[in-house]
């Protein structure tokens, strides 16, 4: 039968029903239609209205399937072939779903059944027209659960086409309910093979095959972070995003700020995408072609696409949400329509690694180098999925007909995980893919299994030997890394619940935008230090002089490097502040609403010397550490247009973005009047001291600063003591130099004078006043003096956090 309007279907229609239209389901409705089915059923009931577009469609129901089953006594059979199934045995599991889905193959669907879902498809052709195209997704009753995504485990078919194609595609996925992967997948999660049912939805398809199409969380996936949203976006059909077939772009929102009306896009990462999946008019459904070079090089998707996108994952978020009544993060997909140019979302199920996280404990592993820090060289890079580290023996597979072979605690190498690995997976101590982005279904089980891994690596196959022992480390970041050997390294291990909270601001500082949202987990009250060097050395590459005077570049080589690098800005300026700004955007976003200390650039001339394009730029100075650096250079005609590059940057964070928990920090201002003057130059670039809350913050790490604090204290809204410089400039030492280093150390007396005076010089005209150079991170009993001093604040290196909360508190307790 075909249900009509919603309000008629009772429970009972429900319970014999063959199928159900999607505005005839909602979530409450999993156990009739699976979950695919009930969200977007879900969806289009209660989101439709709020200007969310999801295809129509209609599900075959469970009692379908069962009525399938008992019609021909396929359950008995079926129990029989299952009574010694062994999914540890591969070669056991591998017979016993081959034989299952053949003996559903070839068993036809009783009559009443084809003939429901022959005439539902004549209703979408009279809706649409003649020869519709859609998809016919598996959707079954246990699955999109909070602790369970079964992702990928049963079949999907695209662009069928005619009453036999959608038949046959609907008898497939009957079938697929029992390929290896879902069988093993169901036993891993404890679930029976015969209470799980197996519903059918047919979806009107989207046209992304014109246009684009991806994957997108509510959370950051690896982090947990709750306040980004991530999207994944290639080129044509979905199917290429979710299988892990090619490595898309990927872009963060901010979502708290979003909300607010503002475009928070705080990082943009291009992907490679060299395939797109589009139609095949031949005599396959879908084919995959290459990409262009030229498509390749640009982002898949628009600005406001990724905004509108981010919007949608808020609604789908917070709709759950209430669902639930509990926080329900949302694993979504969405396609764009090449033809209306419309936005589409057709899947949104619960994300369920970093949702059903518990406990309040702190894991951080770390690669041990022999200085503490790691140094050597990776053999191959691409995303990290997880945080772990791990290590084994490679085993190269690039045909899953040898999975067999793979024995557990081995490093699973191959061009990319496809589902059908999934009962390998749970074995690997680690797995390293070419191909795939970080919300690839393959993905999302290495997380559900809590397997580090590393994907889109490009080149991992090429490069990783059979029996090669090697060091897998998703621990440094958004980049995972394969190290060669099996390096040293440690898990930290530390509980939360009863950590004190001081009167003394405990800050961080942070260097690489792409480790801040996972930083931001530590206990904190802000960053004390941003270093934009890291972003522009790292990032940027570019020094913004040379891409200013792009046109009149004499280096010929560096010329066509930048003009690689800035492919995407025909505004060569556009690149340096569109980067600047994500990658300071991103700090900001993950301690908001906390403050974030950024400090403008300080290099010196020899380092900017270094930067692409740098030379043409940059004098020869004998000691460049004392030469032009800081302030010096932000209202001088040779770095004038470059500082007002670094303002229009902080200015596209504050106001664009919303992030105006940013605060602006002056470095090396040798003078009150060089202190007048940068804030001039500032204010001629969009940042008003005092308008939108600004603040901005000068650094103390001159005798100057600290004699004349008062004067700069009249200047400037706080100060941050820079007590490397300071101790340098203090004790008359280059800090650079190896024949003086013994006689170099912040305790010295003279140092310690300078600190007291100048949180005394603060203090006296009410100014905040805190530090973030190494001493306290090296020296407890630095601490306890900056305590006993009243300072305001603290800002240590990540790894010094908790150590010196600790250290705080009882240094509080004994003043």
């Amino acid at each position: 039968m075909v249900a009509v309007s919603r309000n008629t279907v009772s429970q009972s229609d429900k319970d014999s029903s063959l199928l159900l239209w999607f505005d005839e389901v909602g979530i409450a409705d999993i156990p009739f239609v699976g979950g695919k089915n009930a969200s977007l059923g879900e969806m289009i009931q209660q989101l439709t209205p709020k200007g969310v577009n999801v295809p129509t469609g209609f599900a075959t129901t469970a009692y379908a399937y069962r009525h399938f089953l008992e019609s021909a006594g396929l359950e008995s059979k079926l129990r029989e072939l299952f009574a010694d199934l062994d999914v540890d045995d591969m070669k056991n599991l591998q017979v016993r779903g081959k034989k299952a889905r053949s003996l559903l193959m070839h068993t036809p669907f009783p009559k009443n059944l084809r003939d429901a879902i022959a005439s539902a498809y004549q209703t979408l052709c009279q809706k649409y027209n003649a020869d519709t195209d859609v998809a016919v997704r598996s959707s079954a009753t246990a699955e999109d659960l909070p602790d369970a995504s079964f992702a990928g485990q049963q079949e999907s078919y695209l662009n069928i086409v005619g009453v036999e194609s959608v038949l046959a595609a609907c008898h497939k996925c009957f079938a697929s309910l029992f390929t290896d992967r879902a069988i093993s997948y169901r036993h891993t999660k404890g679930f029976d093979h015969f209470s799980v049912a197996l519903a059918v939805g047919v979806q009107k398809m989207v046209r992304s095959d014109l246009a684009s199409s991806g994957v997108m969380f509510s959370i950051d996936t690896e982090t947990g972070f709750k306040d980004a949203a991530l999207i994944t976006a290639a080129y044509g059909l979905g199917e290429n995003v979710v299988q892990g077939t090619v490595n898309p772009d990927e872009y963060y929102v901010f979502k708290p700020t979003l909300e607010t009306g503002f475009r928070p896009i705080i990082d943009k990462r291009l992907g490679s995408k060299k395939l797109k999946m589009v139609y095949d008019d031949g005599s396959r459904f879908t084919k995959n072609i290459s990409v262009t070079q030229g498509e390749q090089g640009k982002f898949a998707i628009t600005d406001d696409e990724i905004i509108q996108l981010a919007k949608w994952a808020c609604l789908i978020e917070s709709h759950y949400s209430q669902v639930h009544n509990n926080y329900s993060p949302m694993d979504i997909e969405w396609a764009k329509d090449g033809i209306t140019n419309q936005l589409f979302i057709v899947q949104a199920r619960p994300e369920t690694v970093q949702s059903q996280k518990q406990g309040n404990v702190l894991r951080n592993y770390r690669l041990i180098g022999g200085d503490g820090k790691q140094t050597e060289q990776p053999l191959v890079i691409g995303r990290a999925v997880g945080s772990a580290i791990s290590q084994g023996e490679v085993h190269l597979i690039l045909d899953a007909s040898k999975i067999d072979q793979f024995q557990p605690g081995e490093v699973l190498v191959t061009d990319r995980t496809d589902p059908d690995w999934e009962p390998i997976m749970k074995r690997a101590s680690a797995i390293v893919t070419n191909s795939g982005g970080r919300t690839c279904h393959a993905a999302i089980i290495a997380r559900e299994l809590g397997v580090p891994a590393i994907v889109g690596c490009g080149n991992a196959t090429d490069i990783l030997q059979p029996g090669q022992l090697v060091t897998v480390s998703c621990a440094e970041g958004e980049e995972g890394k394969v190290y060669s050997g099996l390096l040293p390294f440690e898990l930290q291990e530390v509980p939360l619940d009863n950590l004190p909270r001081t009167r003394t601001k405990i800050l961080m500082n942070v260097g690489n935008p792409q480790e801040a949202l996972s930083l931001s987990a530590i206990p904190n009250d802000g960053v004390g230090l941003a270093r934009t060097e890291f972003i522009i050395a790292n990032q940027i590459q570019i020094h913004p002089m040379a891409l200013i005077n792009y046109n009149l570049l004499e280096d010929k080589f560096v010329k066509n490097k930048i003009s690689e690098i800035t492919a995407l800005y025909e505004d060569k300026s556009e690149y340096f502040v569109d980067k600047l700004a994500q990658g300071i955007g991103r700090i900001a976003a993950a301690f908001y609403p906390k403050p974030v200390i950024v400090r403008m650039s300080d290099f010196k001339s020899n380092e900017y010397a270094n930067l692409l394009g740098g030379k043409q730029f940059e004098p020869e100075e004998e000691n460049p550490m004392l030469g032009w650096r800081g302030a010096a250079r932000y209202y001088d005609p040779g770095y004038q247009a470059a500082f007002a590059l670094e303002c229009y940057a902080m200015k596209r964070v504050r106001e664009e973005m919303g992030l105006v928990n940013l605060i602006p920090m002056i470095p090396f201002c040798r003078t009150p009047n060089e202190g007048r003057l940068v804030l001039a130059e500032m204010a001629k670039n969009g940042l008003h001291q005092g308008v939108n809350n600004l603040q901005v913050y000068v650094m103390c790490e001159l005798p100057s600063n600290v004699i004349l604090a008062e004067e700069f204290a009249q200047i400037f809204d706080g100060f941050s003591i820079g007590s490397n410089d300071l101790t340098q400039l203090t004790l008359g030492i280059d800090r650079d130099s190896a024949l003086v280093a013994h006689l170099f150390d912040e305790r010295s007396e003279g140092v310690k004078q300078m600190v007291k005076m100048a949180i005394a010089g603060a203090k006296k005209h009410n100014r905040k006043i805190g530090i973030c150079g190494q001493a306290p991170s090296d020296y407890p009993e630095f601490v306890q003096f900056l305590v006993e001093e009243g300072i305001d604040s603290i800002s240590l290196n990540p790894d010094s956090v908790l150590q010196t909360m600790l250290e705080v508190a009882k240094c509080e307790d004994s003043v």
